[in-house]
């Protein structure tokens, strides 16, 4: 069998994409990658980071959004604790709560990170707790 290498994208419902693809933009720096149109209107897009590291794709579907609200599907990988706490210093800049930096089973994590439909967002680092 073949190995997997990682992900290819993840996923999101979101109630209003425009408005979704305006603060994953703002908050996490990403960027429209590919639009998804269905007879001339936006119905979902993919996001990238700069360095095409990732892919985060956000699909309107309200009603699966609005079921999502509050659980945490998706954890961003950040390389390092010092990262981390830069990316804790953006949010405040930016005045987007979260819960700060916490220690996670094997690495730090930033919670509380919520986007427009109350999906929770988590940064969490790769560099592992010894």
């Amino acid at each position: 069998m073949t190995a997997l290498g990682g992900y290819h994208h993840v996923k999101l419902p979101v109630s209003d994409v425009r408005k979704s693809v305006e603060w994953y933009g703002r908050v996490l720096g990403l960027e429209v990658a590919i639009e998804f149109n269905e007879d001339g209107v936006l119905r979902g897009v993919a996001l990238s980071d700069p360095g095409a590291t990732l892919m985060l794709a956000l699909r309107e579907d309200p009603h699966r959004a609005a079921e999502l609200r509050g659980f945490d599907p998706v954890a961003l990988g950040v390389p390092t604790l010092a990262d981390l706490r830069a990316w804790a210093d953006r949010l405040d800049s930016l005045g987007v709560p979260h819960a700060g930096v916490a220690e996670g089973r094997t690495g730090w994590l930033i919670g509380g990170v919520t986007d427009p439909d109350g999906i929770e967002i988590r940064l969490y680092t790769l560099e592992r707790r010894s």
